[in-house]
């Protein structure tokens, strides 16, 4: 019986073999089974690679003239045997060893080179992308192996380089390089103290912003200026930028992919956890960049989405938002269960919240139906408030502007009013609507809408389109703009642009130019002039003087 059991367990060690992966074809069955050994083997804890296995490897390497690797743990034991061809090797998928945000992979590759090449740049890029441990190349001289090159990160300052070890003859490889474990646990503190300056108990992204545009140099550097600060809107921390301007677009990864590569080496090198791009990406090249890289890649429009994601209390804010990301990522749904868990929030989780892997687009579809009804139930509640105004017969005046123009600002003082207010692109998405009087007892209802920006994701538009038509209802458009910001100019076009593209640029408008305290007066004046508005601080209700009689004159002409 006893018998019976052992020759049982040896059948499922032969039957549970992990397969061999790269190009096997072409290859003799005796040649599989020699790779396959390979996985029975084991390295000591404290050693980076065997003589024995050396040998072993490059035996086989010479016989089917072709490049072996394997991938090996921490512990010794061996995850992938690997066939490649004369000049290189293809790395498998690693999804069952995910890097997460530890600074190493804990695996290391091996390989052999069969005419004794020095590491190449493609070795080192898989180094660097993939956060392997070690790389260990087997140089092969007259078919056997003749020695060993090592290539390992290391800090360098504040960012990660790479270090490359001269070649050891395969007998002494031992002594010169002592401890394995004790090897990687110097390498990990040392990488560790870089990241030294990031306290691990903060668990904000860290991002890498980069812009790749035909645009003018100062478009673009005016446009990544925009996106720091939605970043840091989004609690997000900002560890530098990449800019590329290109004559054409790269429609797979908007720039080559060797490139692509360096950049996202480059991320990992400084730390970062998400690449953010500037540009709005297709399905496609959000698909080629994600599958590059470990890290998340989100573009402009999801970090929009997420922030508004984060800010939004009331019950519609809550349902645009939603059906905003959802109409937003069902065309990036893929068939790879992974990339499900996309469905929730890129900055910091916060969204409709992660579904089930096996969730498809049906599903999705249902969900972004259901939500339609119920904004349609919202919005006959907001006709029915609607009414209530209208029936009072009072004008009806909405602050609209650039986000972050300081609207709550104005409407808690000039009403006396308490809405949230914070430094913060978007920092409040739910209108509020409070009664004000004006002198000669005339009242009027004065409302806060949400922020414009530029480029608005077009699924945001669509889903707070029902409450941005309430503007159509105002008797005054009262156009907020931050006088303090460089940019101001371009803010005033663009929220010009979103009420053309909502028909509503016939409305009355009154531009006042708000933070007059912190610009200089004869600046503020020229501007006023300039575009027939008035100026204010918005914290100080004493400079609302020229606003309410502007107001008064609008509304009230003689």
């Amino acid at each position: 019986m006893l018998l019976s059991s052992t020759v049982n367990c040896q059948l499922l060690s032969e039957v549970f073999i992990p397969s061999v992966y790269g190009n096997t074809s072409g290859l003799k069955k005796s040649d599989i089974k020699s790779l396959e050994r390979i996985y029975r083997k084991r390295i000591p804890k404290n050693r980076i690679l065997t003589t024995e296995l050396a040998r072993y490897m490059a035996d086989i390497s010479n016989s089917v003239n072709r490049q072996i690797g394997l991938i090996a743990g921490r512990n010794g034991s061996i995850s992938h045997v690997i066939v490649g061809d004369a000049k290189g090797i293809f790395i498998p998928d690693l999804t069952d060893h995910p890097l997460g945000r530890k600074i190493l992979r804990g695996l290391r590759l091996i390989h052999t080179h069969l005419n004794n090449e020095k590491i190449n740049q493609d070795d080192i890029t898989d180094l660097s992308l993939l956060r392997f441990d070690a790389l260990v190349v087997i140089g092969m001289k007259d078919g056997e192996a003749d020695n060993i090159s090592v290539a390992h990160l290391f800090s360098s300052g504040e960012e990660t380089s790479h270090e490359i070890n001269s070649p050891l003859p395969l007998h002494g490889m031992d002594r010169a390089l002592g401890d394995f474990d004790h090897f990687i646990t110097l390498i990990e503190e040392g990488l560790k103290s870089k990241e030294a300056g990031h306290d691990i108990k903060d668990k904000r992204e860290r991002a890498l912003l980069v812009s790749i545009s035909t645009k003018s140099k100062y478009e673009q550097e005016d446009s990544m200026e925009e996106l720091k600060e939605l970043a840091t809107s989004s609690n997000v921390i900002v560890l530098g930028t990449v800019m590329q301007r290109s004559r054409q677009i790269n429609p797979k990864y908007l720039i080559g992919a060797g490139k692509i590569r360096e950049l996202v080496i480059n991320a990992m090198n400084k730390g970062a956890t998400v690449l953010i791009f500037d540009q709005d990406l297709n399905p496609s090249q959000s698909k080629a960049v994600s599958d590059m890289t470990e890290l998340k890649v989100i573009d402009r429009s999801q970090l929009i989405l997420d922030i508004f994601a984060g800010r939004a209390h009331s019950r519609d804010g809550k349902v645009q938002v939603e059906l905003a990301q959802l109409r937003y990522r069902l065309p990036r749904l893929t068939g790879k269960g992974t990339a499900m868990s996309r469905l929730m929030g890129g900055i910091g989780g916060k969204g409709p919240g992660e579904m089930k892997l096996e969730v498809d687009r049906r599903r999705v579809r249902e969900r972004i139906t259901l939500l339609e009804k119920q904004l349609k139930a919202l919005g006959r509640a907001r006709d029915q408030r609607k009414q209530k105004r209208i029936s009072e017969g009072l004008p009806i005046i909405s602050i609209i502007g650039y986000t972050n123009a300081g609207k709550s600002t104005l409407l808690n003082n000039l009403t006396r009013s308490k809405t949230f207010v914070e430094d913060k692109m978007f920092a409040t998405l739910d209108t509020a609507s409070r009664r004000l009087r004006f002198p000669k007892e005339r009242d009027v209802i004065i409302t806060d809408t949400v922020g414009f920006i530029r480029d608005l994701p077009k699924d945001l538009m669509a889903a707070f389109k029902a409450t941005l038509e309430e503007l159509e209802d105002a008797d005054l458009l009262l156009h907020l703009v931050d006088t303090s910001n460089p940019r101001f100019e371009q803010q005033i076009k663009a929220v010009e642009k979103i009420l053309s593209d909502l028909n509503l640029s016939y409305k009355l408008t009154l531009l006042a130019f708000n933070k007059a305290d912190l610009v200089n007066k004869a600046s503020t004046t020229a501007v006023c002039k300039r575009f027939q508005g008035v100026s204010l601080s918005a914290k100080d209700p004493k400079t609302f003087k020229d606003l309410i009689k502007a107001i008064e004159q609008k509304l009230w002409p003689l």
